[in-house]
């Protein structure tokens, strides 16, 4: 009985143990999403703006686990895109950004045409940068070069600390659509370029790139940072409920202790008593 019972507060200690790195995690990511979802608001009306002005597979996960389904939701989603690239006679090759993704493609020894990692919590302008660099200059690439005739990226969409959804948005080729509407007691908009909407082009095309990859950036480590609170918070309720599951067992093996030592009090006591009356 007590080696059962040093078993059981030995579990105790290391599930405790747990708890704390656990809860110590929550607490990391919920201090972290608040300024993860100011640095989306702020870069939303620059994206929504240039995608006004002009409106590949690039695979955002992130550098460390502890975050539920978050890296499996968008691997899964990256994976049915590939798919049906693949039926549509296109031989789609991965872009990955985070080490998570990176490690899942080459443990399945997979190509990737590019991987970038060690931001993925905590991105800014110049790691969107240097993803939209890459990106565009393999778009702008000959096909007999090995340029990429498509580019679409898989993120995920922060849509509240509940909810996190895994996306899938086409960048390029630029999808244009014409409109009548005209803004509200305003003349429709007439642009002039100079030195002609070509070269305009070519100029706003890294930008519109960098921005939109920044801005689902900035979504993807909102989303992560959300998702490993909440499984932070799943494992320490568990690791609570288990200490108090344990603790149960324990106080129920230390009853069981102190009644056997009681019996055999009693058991002795009784075996004296009745020594001594047989003596007289």
């Amino acid at each position: 009985m007590g080696a059962q019972l040093r078993q059981l507060r030995r579990q105790i200690r290391s599930v405790k143990s747990t708890a704390k790195i656990t809860r110590a995690q929550e607490l990391i990511a919920t201090s972290r999403i608040v300024k993860a979802q100011e640095r989306v608001a702020a870069s939303k009306p620059y994206a929504d703006q240039i995608t006004n002005a002009l409106s590949a597979v690039l695979i955002i996960t992130s550098d460390r686990g502890f975050a539920g389904g978050y890296n499996a939701n968008v691997i899964r989603e990256a994976e049915s895109l590939i798919t049906l690239l693949r039926e549509q006679g296109k031989e789609p090759i991965p872009y990955v950004v985070g080490s998570k993704g990176g490690i899942w493609y080459r443990f399945r020894d997979r190509e990737v045409g590019a991987e970038w990692h060690g931001f993925s919590d905590r991105p800014d302008f110049s790691n969107a940068e240097r993803i939209g660099r890459k990106l565009t200059e393999d778009f702008l690439k000959p096909d007999a070069e090995g340029g990429v005739g498509e580019i679409h990226v898989v993120y995920t969409e922060f849509v509240s600390m509940l909810t996190q959804q895994a996306e899938v948005r086409r960048l390029l080729p630029l999808k244009v659509a014409e409109s009548d509407m005209r803004p509200e007691g305003k003349p429709l908009p007439s642009y002039d370029f100079e030195p002609s909407a070509h070269d305009a082009l070519d100029l706003l095309l890294p930008n519109y790139i960098e921005s939109r990859i920044y801005h689902m950036l900035l979504q993807s480590a909102a989303s992560e940072h959300a998702s490993r609170r909440r499984a932070m918070k799943s494992a320490t309720d568990n690791a609570i409920e288990l200490i108090s599951t344990y603790s149960r067992k324990a106080n129920q093996a230390r009853q069981a202790e102190i009644t056997q030592e009681i019996s055999e009090i009693v058991g002795g006591a009784n075996a004296l008593a009745d020594a001594s009356a047989g003596s007289e």
